[in-house]
């Protein structure tokens, strides 16, 4: 699909249909530098008017991923800098199952958690606009408009289509396994992967690029959104009290002006 400036908003009769989401975190890691594809360029190339700041947003409930503000930069780069560090440990034995099968609708603790819809249709009508539902049901998402904060880019999503929008784990499992996960219990790595403080639903191409990287080697091609980012991956690594690498943190705290 190729990108254009977006002039007016499309009548809902245009939106398309998509009904898979694809798994983050399997794909080889990439680069902070890609340019936005796969999408229309929203108003500006900013988030959302619907997106909240990760600051407003604590539990994840909120939809998309807004910038920081200006004077919530030091807040940031506080909560950043807090994080402890560590080396990345081996990928020895890690499998997606490890933290249960797919968007479980039973891990318990995290909120959308036993609501009767699996986790990535929680987050489809979540952060999704001009919904359309399957017949008969008020959970599965098969079209939607999404603002994508990682490219800036507005994505008709449907079902021929699938790969065009996947979610994004913010903290990869697989980085999470490296970095202390492996020793964690199956409840709490369950939470992990079904917490929505840790997943955004997000261009395909930007998220397969992302891999399992942190953010010394993967930011969001959306600058203005790059600071809001480093503080949601900080928001999860805290909650879970997860160490990250020391690149990881220095390059977190540059995206916040640290």
């Amino acid at each position: 699909m190729l990108i254009r400036r977006r002039l007016r908003r499309a009548p809902a009769s245009a939106v398309v249909l998509s009904g898979l989401v694809l798994l983050s975190g399997c794909a080889p890691s990439g680069t902070g530098g890609q340019e936005p594809s796969g999408g229309r360029e929203s108003s500006g190339g900013s988030a959302s008017a619907r997106a909240a700041s990760p600051f407003g947003n604590p539990d994840g409930t909120k939809p998309g991923l807004a910038p920081v503000a200006e004077g919530e930069r030091a807040r940031a780069r506080v909560l950043i800098g807090g994080l402890a560090t560590q080396g990345r440990g081996p990928r020895t034995g890690y499998a997606r199952d490890e933290f249960g099968h797919a968007w479980l609708d039973k891990a318990d603790g995290v909120p959308f958690a036993r609501n009767g819809c699996d986790t990535r249709n929680d987050l489809l009508r979540r952060d999704g606009r001009d919904l359309r539902f399957r017949d008969g049901s008020n959970c599965v998402v098969v079209a939607m408009t999404l603002d994508d904060p990682y490219t800036g880019t507005t994505i008709d999503w449907r079902k021929q289509k699938a790969a065009e929008v996947q979610i994004d784990h913010v903290v990869p499992l697989s980085y999470a396994w490296q970095m202390g996960a492996s020793r964690w219990t199956d409840a709490k790595r369950k939470r992990l992967a079904n917490d929505p403080l840790n997943l955004l639903p997000v261009q395909g191409r930007a998220n397969s690029a992302k891999g399992d990287s942190g953010p010394a080697s993967w930011l969001p091609p959306a600058k203005g959104v790059r600071c809001a980012y480093a503080v949601r991956f900080a928001q999860v690594a805290e909650k879970y009290e997860l160490a990250v690498t020391g690149p990881d943190r220095t390059a977190m705290l540059r995206q916040c002006g640290g």
